[in-house]
């Protein structure tokens, strides 16, 4: 793709992003106004499924955006046996702002709508925060282990907060999504981290065992997705607009969330290093997935 071409095309996708957003946005955050002043289980219920309506309006306008890129194609396994009528908890790596978007495309006809766990920040960002709200997504705040250290009273406040939002999800079958890394990869993060994984972040495990805890028993399937942009590793978001992602590896395995994912992750410590080692273990093959399809790749000359 030439430069130029790159570049129109760039500004066309940002432009009919916003426009894509803020359409969408304004009548989420209408009805959320309503549900917030008349919190009443009728109300609340009628204005959750039309903002769910909404959400999928923006899903479907991301899908057509996409093919602005005559060049895209995707690379997916494991979308079989899923159904809009379950409950899942859908945990991924997290690599690029492309992510949602994929998230967001992918699976709009497959499962209930996304929830995602969203970083505190993003709830100052026009329109979204909003309308994110109005959805009952659940901002959370990270604090580093040396601010922890000097206000141990906020220990375990992401932690309620998920709490929280996951009983709003009892009422009606929801995906719930948690990037567990709680970042974007990069290698100054990872190197940073010590991660002790090539392709990703250590995993946070407090956050999916409170959703497993409170919800455990509605989820039908733990979905574990892993994404890769094998030929647009380094800036696959800015690529993504610009036209030039070439490729989208998906791979979904569908889970079985048994009574060993149910625990007090707070409070008991043996359960807690379980849950740890369970998690790690699933990272360490999602990994070596990621180094296996990047060498496919690599190796196919693509």
């Amino acid at each position: 793709m030439s430069r130029l071409l790159a570049a129109i095309t760039l500004l066309i996708s940002i432009v009919l992003t916003i426009l894509l957003t803020v359409a969408c946005s304004l009548p989420i955050i209408a009805a959320g106004i309503i549900k917030f002043l008349l919190p009443f289980p009728v109300i609340w219920r009628g204005v959750s499924a039309f903002c769910n309506g909404m959400m999928y309006c923006w899903c479907e306008g991301l899908a057509a955006l996409l093919h602005l890129n005559l060049w895209l194609k995707w690379d997916i396994d494991g979308l079989e046996n899923l159904d809009k009528k379950n409950w899942y908890l859908l945990i991924c790596n997290h690599h690029s702002w492309a992510d949602i978007v994929v998230l967001c495309v992918l699976f709009r006809k497959q499962i209930p709508m996304n929830k995602y766990f969203l970083k505190q920040q993003l709830a100052w960002v026009p329109f979204m925060g909003l309308a994110c709200w109005a959805l009952d997504m659940p901002f959370m705040k990270r604090y580093s282990r040396s601010y922890l250290l000097r206000h141990p009273e906020r220990r375990g406040k992401d932690v309620e907060t998920t709490r929280r939002s996951c009983e709003k999800f009892r009422a009606h079958p929801t995906t719930i999504v948690n990037f567990v890394e709680g970042s974007r990869f990069t290698e100054e993060k990872r190197a940073g981290t010590r991660s002790p994984f090539k392709h990703l972040l250590a995993p946070k495990a407090a956050g999916i065992a409170m959703a497993l805890n409170v919800l455990g028993k509605q989820f039908d399937k733990l979905l574990n997705v892993t994404l890769c942009y094998p030929e647009n590793d380094k800036t696959p978001f800015y690529d993504m607009l610009s036209g030039k992602v070439t490729r989208i590896v998906v791979r979904v395995d569908l889970i079985p969330v048994d009574e060993a994912l149910y625990g007090d992750y707070l409070n008991d410590k043996n359960f807690k290093r379980r849950f740890q080692s369970w998690l790690n273990a699933l990272w360490n093959e999602k990994d070596s997935q990621i180094e296996g399809i990047k060498s496919q790749y690599k190796n196919a000359g693509h």
